[in-house]
């Protein structure tokens, strides 16, 4: 059985493993160089989620009435060549309005919200559409340097087609006076690879009395792909 692999991604598509700005990449990045492997079966088939593993109603994160302004944000799944993937899992988590993380590790001294949790999943349709409704997550510092701030953000987890088509990134709200200053934003090496990252205001989606909409449109592989972001 022949079998094609997929595409290499094109040289400063993602952020270095080691960005000195970025602090805890020098506790993480490997230490030797990377070894290529070739896509075998494994590697481009599946995963295979099945029907009914996914409900319409993990793609609302504000079925608690959480505080904040609702957004919607929506886009397309994309491959190399600008085909849509249809039936992607996307997953997305994020921080309340407040800026604070449902998580036990999270100590910023900000509210937690009883009626959001953060996370939400959905499949994308025949033409790899996908919605998610949920709030606009504060900004929240960190320990990176002084006075760090990270921008508003939201995490992206993406299963194509094959597991070598598994994207994990972030997705940023436009003209944020906070991206300049963020090491893990401005760690992406490319300027055009850096806004593809930040989502497009979407007025002829935004719901009136109800909803601001954003379209963020993901894709997986190829010169286009939305930079690995974690």
């Amino acid at each position: 059985m022949n079998l094609i692999g997929y595409r290499r991604d094109p040289d400063g598509t993602h952020p270095p493993l080691d960005s000195p700005n970025y602090g805890s990449t020098r506790l993480r990045h490997p230490g030797e160089r990377l070894v290529l492997l070739p896509h075998g079966l494994s590697e481009i088939t599946g995963p295979l989620l099945g029907p009914g593993r996914v409900t319409e109603s993990d793609s609302d994160l504000t079925r608690g009435e959480p505080l904040g302004q609702r957004v919607i944000v929506h886009g397309r799944v994309l491959d190399g060549d600008g085909r849509a993937v249809p039936e992607a899992l996307v997953e997305i988590w994020q921080a309340n309005a407040a800026g604070r993380y449902r998580h036990t590790a999270d100590r910023w001294p900000a509210p937690i919200d009883p009626g959001f949790d953060g996370v939400g999943r959905t499949l994308t349709d025949a033409a790899g559409r996908y919605r998610f409704l949920t709030i606009k997550p504060g900004a929240y510092p960190w320990r990176n340097h002084h006075n760090a701030w990270r921008p508003a953000h939201i995490h992206f987890s993406v299963f194509g087609r094959a597991f070598t088509q598994r994207l994990v990134t972030q997705m940023y709200f436009p003209d944020d006076p906070l991206l300049p200053h963020d090491p893990i934003f401005t760690s992406v090496p490319d300027e055009r690879a850096r806004g593809l990252m930040i989502a497009r205001f979407d007025l002829a989606a935004t719901e009136p009395n109800w909803a601001l909409a954003f379209e963020f449109d993901i894709v997986l592989r190829g010169r286009d792909k939305t930079p690995e972001h974690r």
